[in-house]
């Protein structure tokens, strides 16, 4: 999981600030869906509206972002809370206008978002359609589920992290990415390895290895989203958040 932050350097209020939400279910959010499938529709205080944050809809159209932001996403699985609402409302009164476009879906490995494949190329269409300034992302639990894409989950990354800059030519697009707190614990550690090893420029990692999960030892619960949430934020104000303006003596 990642986001992919602004390179500006004097805070715009009046600016939309774009933020792609991309990934796998834990970005999706399942925060709330019991075993049946079913979504309890609480929404955390952290989580709720507010006018100053849009979501880009499945119909490229800009609407009042609120939970579940993946419903029209990730539309063959039921969504519920994941990070993207507690993440705008932490850092919208710094950035001014939050504008989240939703691209994550479950169950969905690194190599299926690779250039020329379908959840790439929507990716990538999405977000020029909202002129993205910035984005996020959260992979990795269906890496830990194989040798292979354990050992190739490194090189995979910063190939996307390369394609995606080159292709909405913003080549130095700032990436917070989330190392993951579940999978297959025969590669899991792999996976998280090759994640916190990423050495390349502008990219930030948050540990979400101790955040609570649900029965299923997969997914992220309602308080640990909110949790997330304000880990990205607290990592993308502190590395690449609009400075504010410094007030007269």
């Amino acid at each position: 999981m990642g986001i992919f932050g602004s390179t500006q350097k004097e805070a715009q209020p009046t600016t939309k600030q774009i933020f792609i939400l991309s990934g796998q279910s834990n970005m999706a959010g399942r925060g709330g869906v019991d075993s049946h499938k079913h979504w309890d529709r609480v929404v955390p205080p952290e989580c709720r509206p507010d006018p100053s944050i849009l979501r880009l809809s499945a119909r490229l159209h800009w609407e009042q972002a609120h939970e579940p932001l993946h419903a029209d996403i990730d539309t063959k699985k039921t969504c519920g809370v994941g990070p993207g609402m507690c993440f705008a409302n932490a850092v919208r009164e710094r950035v001014g206008l939050v504008a989240l476009v939703p691209c994550a879906v479950g169950g969905t490995a690194i190599k299926e978002w690779a250039r020329g494949r379908h959840l790439y190329e929507n990716m990538v269409r999405r977000a020029k359609a909202a002129a993205a300034e910035r984005s996020g992302r959260c992979f990795g639990e269906s890496d830990a589920s194989s040798q292979h894409d354990a050992e190739t989950y490194k090189a995979n990354m910063e190939r996307l992290i390369h394609n995606i800059r080159t292709d909405l030519q913003l080549p130095s697009l700032p990436i917070i990415q989330v190392a993951i707190a579940s999978g297959d614990e025969k590669y899991i550690e792999k996976v998280r390895e090759a994640q916190k090893g990423i050495d390349v420029a502008n990219v930030v990692c948050v540990d979400a290895k101790g955040l609570e999960l649900k029965e299923d030892n997969l997914h992220l619960t309602t308080e640990a989203q909110v949790q997330l949430g304000r880990m990205l934020a607290d990592a993308y104000l502190t590395h690449f958040a609009p400075q504010l303006p410094l007030s007269a003596p």
